[in-house]
Order: C-alpha cells, then structure tokens, then sequence
C-alpha cells in the first residue's frame, strides 16, 4: 500500500542482493526500480523508482540471492549425520528477533503483519515445511529431480513466526482432542522418539483451548527436531522448531529430567501459539509479555499432564529465584526495556523477561483468582486477536474481569527494576501478635542506601503454625511501612509471610522470629516451597552481607531430615555457590567435608537402585546427591561410580539414564587421561544428542591441567555442535579453580571465532557468564572489564556488566565471611569441650 506519493520504498533487508524489483500499481504499468541503496548498519535497503509512486494499492516484485548461512539465524544450513555416516544439510530458519530479512526482503517488526503465501522448491526426496499445510505439489518444469510446493495463506501474522525448513525427517502423528493435526519430525531412523512429545502436544492443545476458550486457528502444527539450534525451541506458527535435545525422548536411554525439560518446552511453545502469535507485542518493549506469560503457563500445563512432577515448587528452584538473584544486581533492567537497534533486542532474551516475567505473572494469578484471571485471558485475546497489544492492554483486560487495581500493582513490578526485601518483627500483646512490616529495595550489595525510595505495590500473605498451608491473612502493602494485628495467636505459634513464595520479594525476619520457624523445617510442618524460600531468602541475606553466613550454614544443617528433591536442589544450588567462592581459599576441602555432612544421611536414605513404588522426583533427587556426594569425594559413593562405570564401559551392566550424570561426574572429577578418553569415545559413540550433551557437561570436572585444555580443545572441534561448545567451555570454568582460569584464557585466546560463530545471538552472553562469574577478586573485575572494551560484544553488554558487579560482589562476600565461616567448619569438627 502506497499511503503517500514517493519514489522510494525502504524495506529490512540483510545479507541480500536485490538483482531486479519493479513496483505495479493496480491495472497500471510496473515500473523498475532503478537504484538499490543497502544502508547495511540498520540492515535497511532503499528501493528508488525513476518516477513517482501513486497513493494506492499494487503489487512489488523483488528478485534476490541470499544466502544460506552458517549462522544459526535467518536461512541457515543445520549439519547432520544419516544413519549410514553420511555428513548432510538441511536448509532451515530461525527469524525471532530480526533475522526474517536475512530470507527475503520484507518489513520486519511485529506490528506489521500480513498473510503469506509460501511455495518452496526442492530436492523431491526432500521433506518440505512451513507454517501451513501443503495445498499443491508438481514437478518443477526445469529440473526433474526438483518439485515444487505450495502451502496454504497463512493468518495475519507477524515476519518472525515465518518458517520453512527442508531437509530428512521421518515423523509420528495424531490428532488431538479437538481434531489438529499434530505431527512430530525426528532424524531418520527416530520416529520413535518423537512419541513423548507427541503425547505432551497432543494434551497440551485442548487445555490452551479451554484454559483461553480460543480455538487453536490453524488445521495443524508440526513440532521438529534440528540439529543445529541455538535457542531451546521458537514457537513458529504451526511449524515450532526445536533443538534435538528439547523434542527427542528415548524410553531407554532419557532420564527422567529430560522428560521434564521436553514437556516445559513444548508446553512453552504451544502457549505461544496463542499468546505471542495469535496476539503479538506491539514492539519488542514487550517481548516480557510474550515470554513470561509463557514461561508461567508451561508449569500450568505439564502440571495438568504430570500432577506427579510437583512442577509447581520446581518453578521456585528454577525460574523465582533466579530472577531474584539476577534482580538485586545494580546492573539489573525492568522487564519492560525500551529497545531500539537489533542488537539490543537480543540482550533481552534473558532471566528478567523470561523467569522474572513468569514470576509476577504467577503472584498476578495468585492476586486475581484463577477465574478471574482466566476471563480477563478471554477478554485479551478475543480483543486482540491478528493484532498487537502492549503491556497496558493485558493490564486493562485483567483489570475489567477482577475488579482490582491491576495496572497500580503491576507497574510497580514491570516499570522500575529490582523488588523489596521486607522486614519484620513481631510483638506478642495478650492473645494477639502485632507484626511491623518494612520494605526496602533489596541489593545484592547489602543494605539499600540510594537517595530515592522505590516502592512495590506488595501482595502479603501470612500463615501460622495453625495451619501452614492457609492464608491467615491477605493484604496489599501499598506503602513504605505497615503494622498489623494477627488475632488469637498463642507466644509459642510462629508466623511466615510469603505463602507458597508466590510474592515476589524476600523476607528479613526478627532473629527470635526466625528461631521460631526454625524447628518446622527440621519436622516438615512448613510446606516443601515454604523450606525452600525461607533457606533462599537467608542464603541470598548472607550473600549481601546483611546476616552472617555462618547463620545459613546453621540453618543448612536443620535440613537433615528432607525428603524434597526442589527444596535439596536449591540447597546445592546455593553450596555449589559457596564452594566456588571458597575455592578462592585455602580451605576448600572443609566445605567438601560440611557438603558431605549434610548430604551423606540422604544418600544412605536413597541407596544407589530405584525401589518399588519411587517416581520421577525420586529419580531426580537420587541422581542430584549421588553426584553432589560424588564431586566432594565421598569415599563410598566414588568407589561405588567406578565400579559401575566399570561395568558400564565393559557392556556387562549399562547404566540407567538417570544414574549416568552423577556417575560420570564423579569419575571424572577423581579420573585421569584414561577417564578422561574413555569418556571422549563413549561421546563418540553415543547415538543420540541427550547422551553426548550429557558427556559435554562434565568434561570440565577433570582436574590435571593438561587434560582441562584438551577439553577445551574438544570444545572448538567438529565433534560438538556449535551450540554446544559454550556448556563445554562452562562445565570448565565451573569445574574447578585451574579450570576457570584456564577457560577465561581459552575464551580470550579464541575470541575472534567464538563471536563470529554466535554473531551476537544470547549463546554470546551465556558465554561470557558461565566463563567469568565464578571469580573473587577485584583485580579480575577489571581485566573482565577492559578484556570487553577492546573486543566489543554489544548484545553481551548488559552481561558484562552484570559479571563484573559480580565478581566484585563475591570478593567482598569473600572478604567478609571467609574467616567466619573458617571458624565455623573447625569448631563442628572439634571434639565437644569435657566438663
């Protein structure tokens, strides 16, 4: 549409030359183009016309070469391997952010949408994809080996849910409840492994339906496995791709955490087939939209297709407080950025929008009711379905259907960065407790000290040792200070806040307070989430140096009797942290001796074998102590993973998936260049991606400096794919002291081709924080620092920063606690004083 009269059209085009275009005005003559300017920066092209355009409808001609790079971004080529050993290619594409212009010239924001019409000619022993079912397909006049295929009109729908791919698949298919046509690709040879996906996808679809009361508008969806995938999947519309290890599930060779990973991301993507593609973010400000809402709504899902996986506490581990940790960072953003070049689109992709999107979105539905929530979901996507929505419009949906000041409260979440640490006492009076609540903004660096006063909109929630599990008390502290009164509570009750840790912020208790909630994590009446949080808070307060660490440590040890696998997964979560930091010391082995202590109990509880009647999380949390016990070097559990490895390697016995991790681990942190190369050829011969990203991992647990650099050696080569190197690079950095060193250099030393491999894309910033984060010092800080001003990574930017905020962090933390923390491990070890 020529809207005002011109002789120019600027369109997004990159990596693209435009050999002819001509412009036909509807029943006019067409006009040819006469210049093509490329401004390559803004990755724009300017077509010019010898004459005016007319206002009007017509129709725009562009004949172009592009390229299919080796990118990961655009149209890119995936390599694969056949069945028989052959080394082929597939064509496929990844458009989100801005990359749909690396296939054609086109206008490449959200906000522009249009109908597509896709016909791909290819090879015709080649399976041909794209959002659409396939309408039409005949042989290609000029070439008998080619055919041609034509795909149905696609809805109204943004560039970067564009797809096609080509390339060899088998598949398996069925139709869900509500009559879609549901498809998985595999490899050749895999179908098989397509099943698990399958069956999630397929249940997933009648639960959006009804969750949304929307139809899934398309007739079908195809869900692929690509070999060379940067991201864990992208939510295309009708054709969602993903990488192998996010889709491929083999009933004997996947281990139960794989499983949960496959359902997330599928449950993940299909969300996005509503809440993204049906109804798109007005501009990438509002990417949060997109990816926290899904980010919240997979644990939905597979908490609808697998009540047994708990997923609701695992959300807490996972997503909750790794937001909070990223957050408390002065170099932290709010969740809605304001974007402007590409290259800052990219550095959005992260903790904040997906996992701090997803956590104020679960306290919004906590807040509102799931009904009401729910209705104002209808209101939005009924209203803005084929269009774009800003954040102010979910706001104003969810709004209508409660009742409630949804747009004060969220504001306060989305608009200004960081959340409050609220502090509290209590005062018994009579038969009442009087709690003074206080909130402040919570820093990593210690007590808030700015000039300005950031406030939250902050939904409390308060229980008792009446009943763990039940709101005593609801209320929306709107201000800097509250005082309430709990009626009818005994002096020998005690009182939580944040139920369920559905609030986003952290909880600072009175000391006699905390006493008192200490017992009931040691007998299991506050609920697994509420352990947990309260650990995390306690932990992350020691962190910033606002209560001593020792006083964690104590609490660490009233764990002694937990069954949980979430609430034991943050707990090693938070000693990995302390480990690294204290690898800096010279008294590293005595946090491998508490590890050992604390861990040693469950691990005698759990045994090596599976018993009757255990399910997924016991699996989980086997596997998670066997290899936390395992890397501290606990004697029984090493002799025990050699022995098995042993039997493994020789075929006698082979391992069962979930053992495999802890296992290969421990061999390898207490191995040498035997382990090590019986590993290497295990990854060699390993058939499917699950097993060899497994092997990937924990190379970096080997420990004789000669060997860490043939791991990272192994890194860079064919052998690993390229998204994979960066896990191999960071199990290093992460796998010892020698080997932190030794991958930051790796990492300098090959800088020029690691960032030309990954072009900016988030794997660069994932680099970076898994290499440099474990430092202590400040002298290191600066190095970080000046390593990145003179090798520029602008979407890495923000990580940078953030790195080195907190490398700094960790040398204060260090300086603080250390000799504390010294004395604490010698006196538990000291023979009780005789009296």
């Amino acid at each position: 549409q020529v809207k005002h009269a011109t002789n120019q059209i600027v369109m997004n085009c990159a990596d693209i030359d435009i050999i002819t275009a001509s412009y036909a005005p509807e029943g006019d003559e067409e006009v040819h183009a006469t210049g093509f300017n490329y401004q390559n920066e803004d990755e724009k092209v300017t077509l010019s016309f010898p004459s005016t355009l007319q206002k009007g409808t017509g129709t725009l001609k562009i004949d172009f070469v592009g390229e299919l790079n080796d990118k990961m971004k655009g149209f890119y080529r995936s390599k694969y391997t056949t069945p028989t050993g052959d080394t082929r290619y597939a064509a496929v594409t990844q458009f989100e952010a801005t990359d749909a212009r690396r296939a054609f010239p086109c206008w490449d924001e959200p906000a522009i949408k249009a109908t597509f019409d896709i016909s791909l000619v290819v090879p015709k022993d080649r399976v041909a994809l794209s959002n659409m079912n396939v309408i039409d397909r005949k042989p290609y006049p000029d070439d008998e080996n080619l055919v041609e295929v034509k795909f149905a009109r696609t809805p109204i729908m943004s560039t970067y849910l564009v797809a096609f791919v080509v390339g060899e698949y088998d598949f398996v298919e069925a139709r869900s409840l509500d009559g879609v046509l549901v498809r998985v690709y595999t490899p050749v040879g895999k179908a098989e492994q397509g099943k698990f996906a399958l069956e999630v996808a397929a249940k997933t679809l009648p639960f959006y339906k009804d969750y949304f009361n929307v139809p899934y508008p398309l007739p079908k969806i195809d869900l692929i496995a690509i070999a060379d995938f940067a991201a864990g999947a992208m939510e295309n519309w009708g054709l969602v791709t993903y990488r192998e290890t996010a889709l491929l599930i083999d009933p004997k060779n996947s281990c139960s955490s794989s499983r949960q990973w496959v359902a997330l991301v599928v449950g993940h993507e299909l969300a996005h087939q509503w809440f993204g593609n049906l109804v798109t973010m007005e501009w990438w400000t509002h990417l949060w939209l997109n990816e926290g809402f899904a980010s919240w709504i997979e644990y939905l899902c597979v908490d609808h297709c697998f009540p047994e996986y708990d997923i609701w506490t695992q959300f807490v581990s996972a997503d909750y407080t790794r937001a909070q940790e990223l957050d408390a960072l002065d170099n932290s953003h709010p969740i809605e950025v304001s974007v402007g070049h590409p290259s800052e689109v990219d550095e959005i992709f992260d903790a904040i929008s997906y996992s701090k999107g997803a956590s104020v979105i679960r306290m919004l539905h906590d807040y509102i009711g799931d009904e009401d929530f729910r209705k104002g979901m209808n209101l939005y996507l009924t209203k803005f379905q084929q269009k774009n929505a800003a954040t102010e419009d979910l706001w104003e949906s969810l709004e209508k259907a409660s009742g409630k000041p949804i747009a004060a409260v969220m504001n306060t979440w989305t608009k200004q960065m960081g959340f409050p640490l609220i502090y509290v006492e209590a005062e018994q009076q009579e038969d009442d407790k009087v709690l003074k609540l206080v909130q402040k903004k919570f820093c990593a660096s210690g007590p808030y000290t700015g000039e300005d006063f950031p406030m939250w909109m902050v939904p409390i929630s308060i229980c008792t040792s009446d009943d763990p599990t039940c709101a005593k008390m609801q209320i929306l502290m709107d201000k800097p200070e509250l005082t309430l009164v709990l009626k009818d509570i005994k002096p020998d009750q005690w009182v939580k806040l944040n139920l369920g840790t559905v609030g986003f912020y952290r909880t600072q208790y009175s000391p006699d307070m905390l006493e008192s909630l200490i017992p009931a994590i040691k007998d299991l009446s506050l609920p697994p989430v509420d352990r947990l949080g309260l650990q995390n808070d306690l932990f992350s307060l020691a962190r910033a140096g606002i209560i001593s660490t020792v006083e964690v440590l104590k609490v660490m040890e009233a764990f002694v009797n937990e069954p949980n696998y979430t609430v034991w997964s943050d707990l090693s979560c938070n000693l990995g942290i302390l480990s690294t930091l204290l690898s800096h010391t010279d008294f590293y082995e005595e946090i491998q001796v508490f590890v050992k202590d604390v861990f040693s109990p469950i691990g005698e509880r759990l045994g090596w074998d599976p018993k009757p009647g255990e399910g997924h999380l016991d699996a989980l949390l086997r596997g998670l102590v066997l290899g936390k016990l395992g890397k501290a070097g606990h004697k029984a559990t090493l002799e025990e993973a050699r022995r098995r490895f042993k039997d493994h390697v020789e075929g006698k016995h082979i391992l069962s998936a979930d053992l495999r991790s802890p296992v290969y681990v421990t061999i390898l942190k207490h191995g040498d260049s035997t382990t090590l190369d019986t590993m290497l050829k295990l990854h060699k011969q390993a058939d499917m991606q699950e097993e060899k990203n497994r092997i990937e991992r924990v190379l970096g647990a080997i420990s004789q400096p000669e060997l860490i650099q043939k791991v990272l050696t192994f890194a860079l080569s064919e052998e690993v794919r390229p998204q994979d190197t960066v896990s191999v690079i960071g199990g290093v950095a992460g796998g010892s002291k020698q080997g932190r060193k030794a991958a930051w250099k790796f990492v300098r030393d090959n800088w020029e081709e690691l960032y030309n491999r990954y072009q900016g894309g988030f794997l660069i910033s994932r680099l970076i924080k898994l290499t440099v984060d474990g430092f202590a010092n400040d002298k290191m800080a600066a190095e970080v620092k000046a390593f990145f001003e003179s090798h520029p990574a602008p979407s890495a930017e923000r990580t940078v920063q953030q790195c080195c905020e907190n490398i700094l962090l960790n040398a204060a933390w260090l300086k603080r606690d250390a000799e504390n923390i010294h004395q604490y491990f010698l006196q538990r070890k000291a023979p009780p004083a005789m009296v």
